[in-house]
């Protein structure tokens, strides 16, 4: 059946973003996170984080969002935040998940198109929570790492706080407060500047 063949294909080119290497170390390794432990990483925290949403959410819609939203930096790759919003970079992703997602059968495909352009937009109540999620775990690993990425990429504490303040907090007032508190902690040990 060719709608099987398909996403056997798609399963096999999306192994790829497990050899994607992000910016940021896993707590208490030494080695860089990929992709596809992020992704679950997210999907678990979103799960776990759901009762503090701002609004109401579809759950499983934030989980597959999390988990198809950086299925473009297997064209793309991964790079830091702070510097990658970026028209170019944007266009590589957008590039990547439209190949990807041609191996789909046409429903599924035009689900996860959709799924992933409302991530990128923010424009429902599940894109800014699985957008405020999906910022927490690099600022963890950057809080136990000794500001690791910060440091290597010079990133400001300025910078931190703002943009970071303003993504988690359209998804999680109450989330953004908890983690604003242990960067401020994270400031006052040294680890962020």
């Amino acid at each position: 059946m060719e709608e099987i063949k398909g996403i056997i294909d798609f399963m096999v080119e999306i192994e790829k973003l497990k050899d994607v290497e992000r910016q940021t170390k896993p707590v208490g390794l030494s080695r860089y996170e990929n992709s596809a432990e992020h992704s679950w990483h997210v999907c678990l925290s979103a799960l776990m984080l759901k009762d503090f949403s701002n609004e109401q959410v579809d759950i499983v819609r934030v989980m597959k969002m999390l988990l198809i939203h950086d299925l473009g930096e297997i064209e793309a790759g991964d790079t830091i935040i702070y510097s990658s919003e970026t028209d170019e970079n944007k266009q590589l992703e957008r590039t990547g998940i439209q190949q990807l997602f041609q191996l789909l059968p046409l429903t599924t495909r035009e689900e996860y198109i959709n799924l992933w352009e409302d991530f990128e937009e923010g424009s429902s109540p599940e894109a800014r929570f699985a957008k405020a999620i999906d910022r927490v775990p690099p600022l963890l690993h950057n809080i136990h790492g000794e500001g690791h990425s910060w440091k290597k990429h010079n990133i400001s504490k300025e910078k931190v706080f703002a943009f970071n303040g303003e993504r988690i907090s359209k998804g999680s007032n109450a989330l953004w407060q908890e983690v604003k508190s242990r960067l401020n902690e994270a400031v006052e040990t040294g680890v962020l500047k």
